[in-house]
């Protein structure tokens, strides 16, 4: 493997002369330095990483918080990470997921104290999300994927969770429906104050009181039982409701299956819509669910831009975006036909 002193001896130059070319600490004429980079191209050597690193005082790593990754990454999220790691890698960074939660408060900061990453991308965000306290505090560059209840001083990008689920409501009335639920995530991440929990629900209720409809939310964990579980609570309380709007992936695919044990032909008598989800995951289903699709992409390439434009000092202006999710129309949506419990 070709060393340092290799290329100082076929370009003709002191050692030195070749460390103040690859770190920029002193000024090296054009020419010389064109004489070292053909010799570093002629023996195929590779700058080392971490001294690179410690020349700029940069590691060239992105940390993206990720509390819920212990749950596993469901297929939506997976399009979050996929888009932001690929970003990264064009533009010469590292992703790299640390799964700390918020009890774990003092890891983060150890983390981030020690300088093992230039800036962090925080998912899973909090209306009032003690990540942002502690980033500010230890100086570290951050942008939010979400929002935190006043986020204007911060950068994020999000989901328009209200054009979201208004487009939801408009497509499903469309179809005649009137009775209509809401399976959310779990009561806890409403208690925690999960952004997209808190802002979905308050949305559902608002649009659906503006059309004069009664507002029916259910709360379950990430999981398929646990959607089996409220859906099956749900037949019990409200037997009326003909369309379930869902934001849960997992709890999704139980509710469907607990319609279909109870005889329940979906869509003709219940319509199923999956709201920041994506038609990868409903391809999953059958029949393929109709689905609000996140737009992971695209939030996770402005997130990683933004972050790296706030390092590099490039970045004029706050990132502050929203995107609703797409309307993806598939075969759980249908004509509102018999209420949930009719039997044949």
């Amino acid at each position: 493997m070709a060393t340092m002193h290799d290329v100082a001896n076929l370009a003709g130059v002191s050692l030195s002369t070749v460390s103040y070319a690859l770190t920029g600490v002193r000024p090296v004429s054009e020419k010389t330095r064109a004489r070292i980079q053909a010799a570093m191209d002629q023996l195929g050597y590779q700058r080392n990483a971490i001294a690179r690193s410690l020349a700029s005082r940069r590691t060239h790593i992105l940390a993206m918080l990720f509390p819920a990754i212990e749950r596993g990454l469901s297929g939506t999220a997976l399009e979050f990470v996929t888009s932001a790691a690929e970003t990264a890698r064009e533009r010469g960074y590292h992703l790299v997921l640390w799964p700390v939660n918020d009890q774990e408060g003092h890891e983060t900061r150890e983390l981030l104290q020690q300088g093992l990453a230039d800036g962090a991308l925080v998912m899973e965000v909090r209306l009032d999300d003690p990540r942002v306290a502690l980033l500010h505090e230890v100086g570290t560059p951050f942008t939010l994927i979400g929002r935190t209840e006043d986020p204007d001083t911060l950068h994020y990008a999000d989901i328009d969770f209200e054009t979201t689920v208004r487009d939801a409501l408009d497509h499903l009335t469309a179809l005649g429906h009137r009775d209509i639920a809401l399976l959310s995530h779990s009561r806890a991440s409403l208690d925690a104050g999960y952004g997209p929990t808190v802002r979905v629900g308050a949305a559902f209720e608002r649009y659906m009181t503006e059309r004069g409809l009664s507002v029916v939310v259910r709360h379950c964990d990430e999981s398929a039982d646990a959607g089996r579980i409220a859906t099956a609570g749900l037949a019990a309380s409200h037997p009326r409701v003909t369309a379930l709007m869902t934001m849960n992936d997992a709890a999704t695919f139980g509710a469907m299956a607990e319609l279909l044990e109870r005889g329940k032909r979906i869509p003709d008598d219940m319509s199923v819509l999956s709201i920041v989800s994506s038609p990868r995951v409903g391809a999953l289903s059958h029949p393929r669910l109709t689905t609000m699709s996140a737009p992971g992409t695209e939030l996770g390439r402005l997130g990683v831009t933004s972050l790296i434009a706030q390092i590099e000092g490039t970045g004029a202006t706050a990132l502050h975006t929203l995107i609703p999710c797409r309307l993806d129309v598939q075969s759980t949506t249908g004509p509102a036909r018999l209420p949930m419990n009719h039997t044949p």
